[in-house]
């Protein structure tokens, strides 16, 4: 005789499912945040190698209140901001040149290919000397950086395009252009949105080394002024600030993405 079961089995995804998402994904950080907390209130990490939480919060909020905080985040995303749209431009005309043309390919591709092995930070001294210490080497380092994000992905979302889809368009009687502006570049844009992702978290990277040197303002400044006088829960302060600016921008790219790709199933996991 089978044993009767008294309770319904319930699998183990769903019973994974029955917790939040949001709350399964901010339990680590909580208790990183926590573990921190213990640690600096017990004295096991001392104030003058890494402020408490508490601290930082208290240094934060008088930040945001004097302006402080505001005026330096402004500066910052706005160099951000006019490096992307120089670096975009510029490595999408390229990525287009290069993929749609094999003579453009043979004439542009191998220089970037050059050009990309240099390690853009060790461009800093020669923007400094060409272009002087104020605004223009700060966004040329970013828009470097940009670039090369920009023109590898959208280059190779363009040569990764199915060769069928070119040849039904080419047996539905579509034009040269017709076939690139139907077929061609919506086969290339996710590529071109995952290079758009890397190229936002490069920009932020140039903007740290860029801020950190000759700079008078932006949140870099506070960052390396905070260094000089030990002051590490305005770091902290500075490095949080870079990383919410990061995750903001990556989350207009993905809605961006969901938005423009809807039409491409992709597997989001179980």
């Amino acid at each position: 005789m089978s044993p009767v079961l008294l309770e319904p089995v319930v699998p183990l995804s769903a019973r994974r499912r029955s917790v939040p998402r949001w709350l399964r994904r901010t339990t680590g950080p909580l208790f990183l945040l926590l573990l921190w907390q213990v640690c600096s209130a017990t004295g096991v990490l001392p104030s003058d190698m890494l402020a408490s939480p508490g601290t930082i919060a208290g240094t934060a909020s008088g930040m945001v209140q004097d302006g402080t905080l505001p005026h330096a985040m402004l500066v910052s995303v706005q160099r951000v901001l006019n490096g992307l749209v120089i670096g975009g431009i510029v490595g999408v005309a390229l990525a287009l040149i290069s993929g749609l043309s094999r003579l453009g390919e043979d004439l542009v591709d191998a220089s970037v290919q050059m050009f990309r092995t240099i390690p853009w930070v060790g461009m800093i001294p020669l923007f400094i000397i060409w272009m002087g210490i104020g605004e223009a080497p700060k966004i040329a380092l970013i828009a470097l950086g940009v670039t090369f994000h920009l023109y590898l992905n959208v280059y190779a979302g363009i040569r990764g395009v199915d060769a069928q889809l070119i040849e039904a368009g080419n047996s539905l009687g579509l034009g040269r252009w017709a076939l690139i502006r139907h077929v061609v570049l919506p086969g290339a844009l996710p590529g071109a949105m995952t290079g758009l992702r890397y190229s936002l978290a490069t920009a932020w990277l140039a903007l740290v080394f860029g801020e950190t040197i000759n700079a008078d303002d932006g949140i870099g400044f506070l960052l390396n002024r905070a260094r000089e006088f030990f002051q590490t829960d305005v770091i902290v302060v500075c490095l949080i600030v870079y990383a919410a600016l990061g995750l903001l921008a990556d989350f207009i790219v993905r809605t961006l993405e969901r938005l423009l790709l809807q039409w491409r199933p992709t597997f989001t996991g179980k």
